[in-house]
């Protein structure tokens, strides 16, 4: 399936984004207009930062897995 048709599932999502070139981050899924998407991501201590990546440099657009429980 192709990424972009993703987009509307994922909305308010967390998700991974693979881009082009072996990269990646990890954020919110705020929008998608113009050919961009908006991610906000973590930065440090209590500051994020809404980033916008062009739809030419995205491989995939990933929703991230469910916690799975831990047994000690």
């Amino acid at each position: 399936m192709n990424w972009q048709y993703k987009i509307p599932y994922l909305m308010g999502q967390p998700v991974g984004v693979s881009f082009t070139d072996g990269t990646g981050t990890s954020g919110i899924l705020c929008d998608a207009d113009g050919g961009q998407i908006y991610v906000l991501e973590y930065l440090y201590h209590t500051q994020f930062a809404l980033k916008h990546y062009d739809y030419k440099t995205i491989q995939d657009l990933l929703p991230f897995p469910p916690c799975q429980p831990t047994l000690y």
